[in-house]
């Protein structure tokens, strides 16, 4: 991959988000690396950390104005950033649900939006939302992550007919149950549950995740696809 490829990685302080930049980084690609919270100092000309907070609209169209100002373009924005906040529905409070849909859904529009026009300008773009599993099955006690991953093939799928014409992918994948913080709170219990769930009995890598997903950065003649990354096996309807 040519180095002056640059990627735009939110959710990037941990789990998923720090494999994705090791890997982009690895690929010589430049990588503008989101943080919630205050960004590190960048260590070489190839990475820009950023704060940015993507449940804000200001505060992306800045993050994004920062990566074009600094390397004049942006080829592949990974919608990484996520948050779970499980509880049974009957318990759910507002704040509850609309956090989950802010961070997940959102946060996926308002990057998305804030990159299709640098996008189409150079007739070549691709945005990767990392979606979940829950998207298609559904989880108990999950009904806020579910909708808003849910929400995120919705937008997949019309992103992908909406900027087509100009040369933009856009697609999602579904990671699986990864060991992050996200699941740092399951007990050894329900990992083996999760595990057992998977036709090949083991749960999947941040790893293997971030390599397909640098992979399918890469590819051309892709758009409107969501790739399952584990063994589990859901029913077609």
């Amino acid at each position: 991959m040519p180095d002056e490829k640059v990627v735009m990685v939110t959710g990037a302080g941990r789990g998923l988000g720090q494999a994705l930049v090791a890997e982009f980084r690895r690929q010589r690609w430049r990588v503008a690396a989101g943080y919630r919270t205050d960004a590190l100092p960048a260590d070489d000309a190839d990475l820009l950390p950023l704060q940015a907070d993507i449940t804000n609209s200001e505060s992306v169209q800045s993050a994004v104005e920062k990566i074009i100002g600094h390397w004049h373009r942006i080829d592949v924005l990974i919608n990484n950033a996520g948050v779970a906040r499980d509880a049974a529905l009957s318990q759910m409070d507002d704040q509850t649900w609309e956090q989950v849909l802010a961070v997940n859904l959102k946060g996926a529009f308002l990057c998305a939006r804030a990159v299709s026009l640098a996008m189409i300008k150079q007739r070549d773009g691709h945005i990767i939302n990392v979606s979940s599993f829950s998207g298609r099955a559904g989880q108990r006690g999950q009904a806020n992550y579910a909708a808003a991953k849910a929400g995120q093939f919705g937008l997949t799928t019309a992103l992908a007919r909406e900027l087509g014409s100009r040369n933009v992918r856009v697609n999602a994948v579904l990671p699986g149950v990864l060991p992050t913080n996200m699941t740092a709170s399951r007990s050894p219990g329900e990992m083996q549950q999760f595990a057992a769930a998977n036709a090949l009995g083991r749960i999947n890598s941040v790893e293997e995740v971030a390599r397909f997903i640098v992979f399918l950065a890469g590819m051309q003649n892709v758009s409107g696809q969501l790739f399952q990354l584990d063994s589990r096996i859901a029913p077609w309807t």
